[in-house]
């Protein structure tokens, strides 16, 4: 991202060379390597690649929910100027429900099935200095704002007896509840049916516009990004390879993975098959050292450069960047 940009020059979120490890008994595995990102303010930026590429690892990275084993060997997470990785487990929870919430992938493992969702959107007001019968006519009121029909009623019920959609914009509603400042969605729509996740989409860019709030959206499916998304980062085996505007993401790709991304969305498909496009080939193990490009073992364009040397970050246009050898040879090339 530019750093001159007078939006991107104080970003909400601020993600410095993040490297974050697990300790495993075949050894540390590398789940994120020298992750740098920017979450502007009121923008919505997205985080796309294949499964396990890193995206839900940097979610949780950030909300500070990771094992015993994860361990951040270097970086930093700077929210609203604090280091998140620094701060002590006060300083963190007491972000956690106001400034900072998250949405996560599975509804009926996140709400708790023994508790109406009446106790539950009152309990994550904890930081709110109101009485419980206001919290409960605010619960309400977001219910209904995200299409729960008849919420003065449905307010008592419990998590069983919603739909997985429904369940899903109750998630939503207890996010946006305390109006936070960054809403991190690790793939909300991955449990829903194509119908569902296009409503869940308009919802949540409708509402992040009306709150005013930035957000973090992990998702594998791209026209959900490119709906929702204002900026896009692709992941692939823990690193960021290209990042940029959404527009010059989906209509200007450089790096030849977010290309071969592109190329197996189902939704560019433009003639009838029964076999979809992919990527051959498989990501690569994150245990032990590698030398070079992390993709170059995919790669069709990869020459002996790729295998020795690790890409730096080349500025493709005003606000796109991306990790690829071959922005190098073509300026040498035409200097």
């Amino acid at each position: 991202m530019r750093r001159d940009d007078p939006i991107s020059a104080l970003p909400l979120l601020e993600i410095r060379g993040l490297s974050l490890d697990f300790g495993t008994p075949r050894g540390r595995v590398h789940a994120l390597r020298n992750v740098s990102l920017d979450v502007p303010g009121a923008q919505v930026l997205g985080i796309v690649g294949e499964s396990g590429s890193g995206k839900s690892t940097l979610a949780y990275t950030v909300m500070g929910l990771l094992p015993e084993n994860a361990h951040a060997i270097a970086g930093s997470i700077l929210f609203e100027g604090r280091d998140l990785l620094n701060a002590t487990t006060q300083a963190r929870r007491s972000l956690l429900g106001d400034r900072l919430s998250m949405i996560f992938q599975d509804p009926m493992t996140t709400l708790n099935p023994v508790r109406t969702i009446e106790s539950q959107m009152i309990d994550i007001q904890h930081h709110e200095r109101r009485s419980r019968s206001e919290k409960r006519a605010r619960a309400i009121e977001m219910l209904h704002r995200v299409g729960i029909p008849d919420p003065q009623s449905r307010v008592g019920g419990y998590p069983h007896h919603f739909s997985g959609g429904m369940r899903q914009r109750i998630c939503i509603a207890m996010a946006l509840l305390v109006k936070p400042a960054l809403l991190i969605a690790d793939e909300p729509t991955t449990a829903l049916d194509a119908t569902l996740e296009v409503q869940i989409i308009h919802l949540l860019k409708e509402l992040q516009k009306e709150i005013g709030c930035s957000v973090l959206f992990v998702s594998h499916h791209l026209g959900a990004v490119a709906e929702l998304c204002d900026r896009v980062a692709v992941m692939y085996a823990g690193e960021v390879v290209e990042e940029g505007d959404v527009r010059d993401i989906f209509h200007n790709p450089a790096h030849p993975y977010t290309r071969a991304l592109l190329e197996c969305d189902p939704g560019r498909i433009r003639q009838k098959t029964r076999t979809l496009p992919t990527i051959p080939g498989e990501v690569p193990s994150l245990l032990g050292s590698r030398k070079g490009c992390v993709f170059h073992a995919r790669c069709t364009q990869a020459f002996d450069r790729c295998v020795q040397e690790s890409p730096v970050e080349y500025s493709i246009a005003v606000d796109q960047v991306a990790r690829c050898h071959l922005f190098d040879e073509q300026r040498l090339v035409s200097a």
